[in-house]
């Protein structure tokens, strides 16, 4: 489980509630303070946090409830919905993917952040699924680059586009694009440079770039081994280009990870994704409600009925694999 530190923190400090008798608004305040270290342990902003707290204690207020309501579940939900609420913007859904029409993907970040294995982990989920996926190789700046993208690509047997002499990525990514929409690709992911620091050189490219293509859907890949760091970083892409969705990535056993979730809030944008591993299927779809009730020790519910769903398939798939 990503951030188990977290985790286990989180339930340790709920589990005192119900092992103790009375609930009242010193138990509740002591509880919220080992919710908020908790948090700040693993680098989740110390504003969001402070945030979060003032916003529970508005919406629970024992000394106003009447005898009979259970102030356990009451205080439990009000964490739950607290944390859902970091993690997913109020008013911005994640781009859904349209079958039959080419879905234009734009991928941005840093340099050392996992971009190009996240593509990588991305063209190998929708291929799994059935979609039509290809890649294009616009990092004209990171030697290697390119060989990396084919290399991966060549493994998933994956089309892809690039070039070792072409220089100009805008060139790369009008080409790559065009070719793939012409042969009726689905799915299109476009890998961008990165540089080891933000940048006027870099946005203003990743700017042209979004102008040639007009992407049906910019990603934000973030690393989470940076920390709070993130937050400022995703605050800059953001202004810089027009960010709809966002990948955490090498959150696989990295105990600040909260840095990097919180930091979501910068972008405003949802998280589709999360990078849990080195392989190309340690990608794990990312639905807020299912990670708080993973992270508190609920379980996964909606989880299980949509793997369940994945599984069957659609009643069309049934019938025709029973026609088979």
């Amino acid at each position: 489980m990503v951030l188990a530190e977290l985790g286990n923190k989180l339930r340790s400090t709920l589990s005192k509630l119900h092992s103790t008798v009375i609930i009242d608004e010193d138990l509740l305040k002591q509880t919220l303070n080992e919710i908020s270290r908790a948090l700040i342990e693993s680098d989740v902003n110390i504003k969001i946090v402070s945030t979060m707290k003032k916003n529970i204690l508005l919406k629970v207020k024992l000394s106003e409830e009447n005898p009979g309501v259970n102030r356990r579940r009451l205080i439990q939900k009000a964490v739950t919905d607290e944390l859902i609420s970091i993690l997913e913007p109020e008013d911005k859904e994640p781009y859904k993917m349209k079958k039959g029409q080419s879905n234009v993907v734009m991928f941005v970040g840093l340099q050392g952040a996992g971009k190009t294995t996240t593509i990588a982990k991305v063209a190998g989920h929708y291929q799994r699924k059935g979609w039509k996926v290809a890649m294009v190789c616009c990092d004209s700046f990171r030697a290697g680059a390119f060989d990396q993208l084919k290399q991966n690509a060549t493994k998933l047997r994956v089309p892809f586009y690039g070039s070792y002499t072409e220089g100009d990525p805008l060139k790369i990514a009008e080409e790559g694009v065009k070719q793939f929409k012409k042969e009726k690709y689905e799915v299109i992911l476009i890998d961008t440079s990165g540089r080891h620091h933000q940048n006027a050189e870099l946005f203003e490219e990743m700017q042209e770039i979004s102008g040639i293509v007009r992407p049906d859907n910019t990603v934000f890949v973030m690393d989470a081994t940076q920390g709070q760091a993130v937050y400022d970083q995703a605050m800059g892409f953001r202004e810089a280009v027009d960010v709809g969705s966002v990948i955490v990535t090498k959150l696989d056993g990295h105990a600040k990870g909260g840095g990097a979730l919180s930091a979501v809030s910068a972008t405003q944008s949802p998280i589709i994704f999360l990078g849990v591993g080195e392989h190309f299927d340690d990608l794990e779809p990312f639905n807020a409600r299912s990670f708080v009730s993973k992270l508190l020790g609920f379980g996964d519910v909606r989880g299980l009925m949509e793997n369940i769903k994945e599984i069957q398939g659609d009643k069309k798939d049934q019938d025709a694999m029973m026609k088979k």
